[in-house]
């Protein structure tokens, strides 16, 4: 069940070259980093840290940055890379995290586990 705020997020982006990958209907995720990334900018948004225009742009402008450079039908594309660049940048652009900070969190993000324990 959705919130208002992530229905209005979601239908805001439907049909847009901006909108979430779908499969009958439904938003698909295929790895939980993704799912996680997504759920992480609709909380930051409803809850009042920046607004979803200013995510919902930063989202267009890295699609637009990754065509510029590939084709979208290439082996590479993923539509939640661009997503999770659009979330780095949008927090940045609010002052939640520096760039030293977001580096060092995707950093332990990114740690094998048994590193991550020590």
């Amino acid at each position: 069940m959705l919130t208002r705020f992530e229905h209005f997020a979601l239908t805001s982006m439907v049909g847009a070259e901006d909108s979430p990958p779908r499969t009958n209907g439904s938003l698909c995720f295929a790895e939980e980093w993704e799912r996680s990334a997504f759920g992480v900018a609709l909380a930051l948004a409803r809850d009042g840290h920046f607004e979803w225009e200013d995510f919902r742009q930063n989202l267009i402008a890295a699609i637009g940055d990754w065509e510029r450079v590939q084709s979208a039908d290439a082996p590479s594309w993923n539509y939640y890379d661009q997503w999770l660049s659009a979330l780095e940048a949008t927090i940045l652009q609010s002052g939640l995290a520096t760039l030293d900070e977001l580096s060092a969190r995707m950093a332990a993000a990114l740690a094998p586990a048994d590193t991550q324990s020590a």
